[in-house]
């Protein structure tokens, strides 16, 4: 199952970089993962400053 960010997310970015298949990009107004491309590896949670990112 693919991870999601909600609407906590302050949109710092922090998460995409540690994305290693490229899933997370810049939304409007936050960033947004795209589940067909994310493999849950749950590398972007733990980086993420305000727990944004839920599985």
């Amino acid at each position: 199952m693919a991870y999601t960010i909600n609407d906590n997310c302050i949109s710092c970015g922090a998460c995409a970089g540690e994305c290693p298949v490229d899933a997370i990009s810049e939304g409007d107004p936050i960033y947004v993962i795209d589940p067909e491309k994310c493999i849950a590896c749950g590398a972007c949670a733990p980086i993420c400053p305000v727990d944004a990112i839920k599985e």
